[in-house]
């Protein structure tokens, strides 16, 4: 029986791991102590899960005490992105395995500080990564290490996110680049991880342009110059055409969790302290991009041009993977309920070099992020499903080479060069004392 503690009693955290453990894993896993700042997620775990309402709660400063009290194996670490780095390294120091939602960390010097703490450690930090377990990814996976396309010389990869999920992130926490990094590390470290995953190469350099287009005090579609609004009470909301697009004028606003797709309305009422997920999209304090067109340059000699816009009429992305003996081709719609019109399955056009086109079509399986959830599940609470002929669990090192583009790319917008990443993660200083480089 593997004893897991949780840092963060997120919507996530509920979701993906509190669930599953309670339920599908109980056999063998099993939940000893809850950490987090607001005890009114305690709560809420216990309204969601009375079954275990025995569990012992911990502060936000009781790392410690929680460990020596309830002896974890496995620290989860699923709270605010900048949270992570404190706890994860923690448990490292008390030799114990992380398993952590993505973005590992939000910097490239707190990347450095978890390498650190592992080289030192018995303990091994585990990224959730779900999306390299998403089968059309996996299948994309075996046929470049099968060779079909020879040796990857490009990537076009562009990611489109609907202004449904998009304005998510700027009426939370995420709107501010101290608390997730910015959009280009919060949410392209999912992209960035994917295609370092696929091609099997290191990134080394980034050049990117970015902007604040569509949301912030000075979109085009703010219908008042006035900060401090939250979309419950807000007086201007017929005036909104983002408000007028996804909710009707008789419909009562539900409140979102700090995750997209966990509502909460419970007897109408915010479930946390100090904590207003419906914050104005335009307020003036925003200062993360959301728009960014970037290049990088691979160890291999790959070139990845990569662009991701959040606040797009429709949801998904189209890829393309060229190689010395051939192309890859696949376009991925997301959230199809919200799309106004129909889409297709989504299937892998294969070109060899010299022969003709081949569509390979994928079986595809119910769960989030593209049924990937629940095969990375059975990875971390099972073992790791060795009859692969590929590693697909990530650590420590790929949560950092993902975090570090994530970082080049919004520098490279700001300081208007190209950014290495052997600048970010501070690499000469890490080989000098003792560790390896990465590349």
């Amino acid at each position: 029986m593997k004893r897991y503690a949780i840092c963060g009693v997120s919507g996530r955290a509920l979701g993906m791991f509190v669930k599953p453990i309670t339920t599908t894993f109980s056999q063998t896993c099993k939940i000893v102590g809850l950490l987090d700042r607001d005890t009114k997620r305690f709560e809420l775990f216990q309204t969601r899960f009375p079954d275990n309402s025995f569990i012992k709660t911990y502060g936000e400063t009781d790392f410690d005490r929680m460990v020596d009290e309830t002896k974890p194996d496995v620290i989860i670490v699923a709270g605010r992105d900048d949270s992570h780095a404190k706890y994860i390294i923690a448990a490292l120091k008390r030799n114990l395995d992380v398993i952590t939602e993505k973005p590992m960390v939000t910097t490239g010097e707190d990347c450095r500080r978890v390498l650190d703490a592992e080289r030192a450690s018995k303990g091994k930090v585990t990224v959730t990564f779900n999306y390299r377990y998403s089968p059309i990814h996996t299948k994309i996976k075996e046929i470049i290490k099968d060779g079909k396309i020879g040796r990857v010389t490009s990537i076009d990869l562009n990611w489109y996110i609907d202004t449904h999920h998009g304005s998510s992130y700027f009426k939370r926490w995420n709107r501010l680049r101290e608390l997730s990094g910015g959009l280009s590390i919060h949410k392209s470290t999912h992209h960035f991880d994917l295609v370092n995953w696929w091609i099997d190469q290191k990134p080394v350099e980034v050049f990117a342009y970015g902007a604040l287009n569509y949301y912030g005090q000075n979109g085009e579609l703010n219908p008042k110059k006035e900060d401090g609004r939250h979309c419950e009470t807000c007086n201007f909301t017929e005036d909104c055409a983002y408000y007028s697009r996804w909710n009707s004028r008789k419909e009562q606003l539900q409140v979102p969790d700090d995750h997209l797709g966990s509502l909460v309305t419970e007897g109408n009422k915010y479930p946390y302290t100090d904590y207003r997920p419906d914050q104005c999209i335009f307020d003036s304090e925003i200062n993360i991009e959301d728009t960014y067109s970037a290049t990088v340059k691979y160890n291999g000699g790959a070139l990845l041009s990569y662009s991701v816009n959040f606040s797009l009429p429709y949801e998904g992305y189209r890829l393309a993977i060229n190689g010395t003996k051939g192309r890859l081709e696949t376009v991925e719609y997301h959230a199809k309920g919200r799309i106004p019109f129909p889409t297709p399955i989504q299937t892998i056009d294969y070109f060899p070099l010299f022969g003709s086109k081949e569509t390979i079509h994928v079986v595809h399986r119910e769960g989030g992020h593209g049924g990937g959830d629940p095969l990375l599940l059975e990875d971390l609470f099972l073992g790791e499903d060795h009859r692969r002929p590929y590693k697909i669990l990530s650590g420590a090192i790929d949560g950092a080479y993902s975090v570090a583009t994530g970082e080049a790319v919004w520098k490279s917008v700001k300081e208007h060069r190209p950014i290495t990443i052997d600048e970010v993660l501070n690499q000469k200083e890490y080989a000098s004392s003792g560790g390896e480089e990465l590349f």
